[in-house]
């Protein structure tokens, strides 16, 4: 069995726990995806900041410019930026994944005001700890943010990447795209902008991200054990942390 087995057999549970989370069964309707994603666009953000981290650990952004010792990994995570940082939208403009889910957010009637004062807090302010503090951000998706900025602040570049690959948007279920399908067929339906996001997203993370960030990791961990079992201990904890976002999400739901 190979590193890269044993790491998914170690997180396998928590993993399935996560991809047969009960919020998918809620949402059901559009006004429920638009109070999902008014929580999770914080993590599709910060996911964006992990994709920058790995950038900046594995390539060279300074200059004057040299060669990083990392050959492979420093391709992989440079065509993972170009698809995550300036893909396009259904018009062929360059875009984000993150400013397409704000389009999507914007199509469908969620809030996009938290996360857009959050945007202007933190370039205003430089610096995440007090843009949190000064933003209204609900409080799972805070401390989803705190676990992610821990990781790229404090860990090294096989953790980071870990949690980038485990923890990535490629979790949502197939269930969730076929829902958002069936309301897309609707008249007046304003999911169109989501469907497309969902399915570029998983497009690109199951047929080019996915399998580059497996091989990023292997290169990273090499046959440093210890490696791999920190890579295992933050691949959980990152998914729990996800758990944790979903079950605050479904339980404002429940309520409304």
């Amino acid at each position: 069995m190979s590193n890269i087995d044993t790491l998914l057999k170690k997180i396998s549970r928590t993993r399935e726990d996560l991809l047969n989370h009960k919020i998918y069964l809620k949402l059901n309707s559009e006004e429920a995806i638009a109070k999902f994603m008014e929580t999770h666009v914080f993590a599709v953000w910060d996911f964006m900041s992990l994709v920058k981290s790995l950038q900046k650990e594995l390539t060279c952004v300074k200059t004057p410019w040299t060669p990083t010792k990392d050959k492979i990994s420093r391709r992989l995570i440079n065509e993972i930026v170009l698809g995550e940082e300036s893909d396009i939208d259904q018009n062929n403009n360059p875009i984000s994944h993150f400013e397409l889910y704000l389009d999507a957010m914007n199509r469908i009637g969620a809030e996009t005001n938290s996360i857009g004062v959050f945007i202007n807090n933190l370039v205003e302010l430089g610096d995440i700890d007090q843009a949190m503090e000064k933003s209204s951000i609900p409080s799972a998706a805070k401390d989803f943010m705190k676990f992610t900025f821990d990781v790229i602040n404090n860990k090294e570049v096989h953790v980071i990447a870990s949690v980038f690959t485990f923890g990535r948007e490629d979790l949502i279920p197939d269930m969730f795209i076929n829902i958002v399908k069936t309301l897309n067929e609707k008249e007046e339906s304003k999911s169109d902008d989501l469907l497309y996001y969902l399915e570029r997203h998983i497009e690109m993370d199951g047929d080019e991200h996915g399998p580059m960030a497996l091989k990023m990791i292997s290169e990273l961990c090499g046959n440093d054990s210890g490696k791999w079992d920190e890579a295992a201990k933050y691949s959980k904890i990152a998914l729990e942390k996800r758990i944790k976002l979903w079950d605050s999400i479904l339980n404002e739901i429940s309520m409304n």
